[in-house]
């Protein structure tokens, strides 16, 4: 998709798009979302001054993505296909600043060096990997070890499908649409301040999963207990996104509150 059909679409955003041009763009493959409420107090402490923490219902949510990326370029140059293809493993949490709910990296593990010392110059919480993302028939199978000295030890690995080739988007107000529908993170190392990227795509293509999840030890690694329940789950085969530069976000340096939601 290129990026003038990508901003066709707006009408579906909580806040504006900005007044400047985008810088980046990617595109996200075979995407397994897996969501799970955690407990307050051990995610709080992630959280920097000058963010909320956003809550569903008086919880807040953890969420673990493996992909592969693909058709990573910087506006104006051409990608490279020896840098712009990587599989990575997200795990994050939903936060809100000066009104533009947004999401916090605990982690992103991923398997490109050079892409990782990139990310990390810019505050994001990037770690090396060894991931691997296979297709087996209709399965995808991921697994990932992490091998950076900066993070704890962590592995994780997961085989999971569509159910059907169906599309359907979370219903404004739903749980669904709280955890997915989010145009911008937050990042508080660079320069020491709290900073937000803002990104655009189309409404999440959602499909019905089957997953089964075996080693899991990202949310551990990071003093995180998941609960003794199945997660909630979708699949996304490709989603087209645009990124903008860092931009310093709202009340920066505020003592951290609590964004209830309640639907």
């Amino acid at each position: 998709m290129k990026p003038r059909e990508i901003l066709n679409r707006g009408e579906h955003r909580p806040f504006p798009l900005p007044n400047r041009p985008w810088i980046m763009k990617q595109v996200w493959n075979d995407l397994l979302f897996a969501h799970w409420p955690v407990r307050t107090e051990e995610v709080l402490p992630f959280v920097p001054p000058g963010i909320e923490l956003d809550l569903w219902e008086g919880q807040p949510w953890l969420s673990l993505s493996p992909f592969y990326l693909t058709g990573l370029r910087l506006r104006g140059i051409p990608h490279l296909p020896s840098l712009s293809r990587f599989p990575e493993l997200n795990a994050r949490t939903y936060v809100n600043c000066g009104g533009m709910p947004g999401i916090l990296f605990f982690s992103l593990d991923a398997d490109k060096r050079i892409a990782v010392e990139a990310a990390r110059r810019l505050g994001l919480p990037y770690l090396n990997a060894d991931i691997s993302v296979k297709r087996s028939g209709e399965w995808i199978r991921c697994r990932s070890i992490r091998s950076d000295g900066r993070g704890r030890e962590a592995e994780f690995a997961a085989s999971y499908r569509p159910l059907s080739a169906e599309i359907f988007r979370a219903r404004p107000g739903s749980l669904l649409h709280w955890l997915t529908e989010r145009y911008c993170l937050y990042t508080s190392e660079h320069r020491g301040r709290v900073s937000r990227c803002v990104i655009h795509h189309h409404p999440w293509p959602l499909q019905e999963v089957e997953a089964q999840i075996g080693t899991d030890t990202i949310a551990k690694s990071h003093g995180i207990h998941l609960p003794a329940r199945k997660p909630l789950m979708t699949y996304t085969k490709r989603l087209d996104v645009l990124f903008w530069p860092l931009e310093r976000a709202a009340r920066s340096g505020e003592p951290v509150a609590h964004a209830e939601r309640r639907h």
